[in-house]
């Protein structure tokens, strides 16, 4: 896949973790990045037993657009390019939940970053409507402090006191 990506992130509600029983699937998400700094981002990802690697570009303003790059690789590469990775990979449990005709990406994190469980929706356009599943919160796309690859330099468990209690 390639081109504008546009997606909007929540953060999610976690009493009684409802998410989880919505889902249509999950899958474990290790990543890494081999640039993180100024742009673009590259990031390695191994899914269950595939490999990806990702080059991402500067966001727009608001946070809701960027350019990005994803192809396919084999697990095999993917486990050798995580040699090259920054310390501090991003370790998740993705779960897939239908909401209206669009499809929410909830991540439950783990290590450094457990207790912080976000969701996004990837949108055609950034005016496009969506509906929102009721355990998830508020809107945090454009703070960076969400961007896995900021969560990767300074973990939830440094500032995770500074969001309300059902959020962490």
């Amino acid at each position: 896949m390639s081109g504008l990506e546009i997606e909007r992130k929540f953060l999610v509600h976690k009493k009684n973790e409802p998410y989880k029983a919505a889902a249509f699937a999950s899958s474990r998400i290790c990543q890494g990045y081999i640039c993180d700094g100024k742009f673009p981002t590259v990031r390695v990802r191994i899914r269950d037993d595939k490999g990806y690697i990702t080059i991402k570009g500067k966001s727009n303003n608001s946070g809701l657009s960027r350019y990005e790059f994803e192809k396919e690789i084999s697990l095999e590469e993917a486990q050798q390019l995580m040699k090259l990775c920054m310390p501090e990979l991003i370790d998740k449990t993705r779960y897939l939940i239908r909401s209206g005709t669009h499809v929410f990406e909830v991540d439950e994190f783990y290590g450094n970053n457990a207790g912080l469980v976000m969701a996004e929706v990837e949108l055609d356009s950034e005016e496009e409507t969506y509906v929102k599943p009721d355990f998830i919160g508020d809107e945090v796309t454009g703070d960076k402090r969400f961007n896995n690859s900021s969560l990767r330099k300074n973990p939830f468990i440094a500032w995770r006191d500074t969001l309300p209690p059902e959020y962490r």
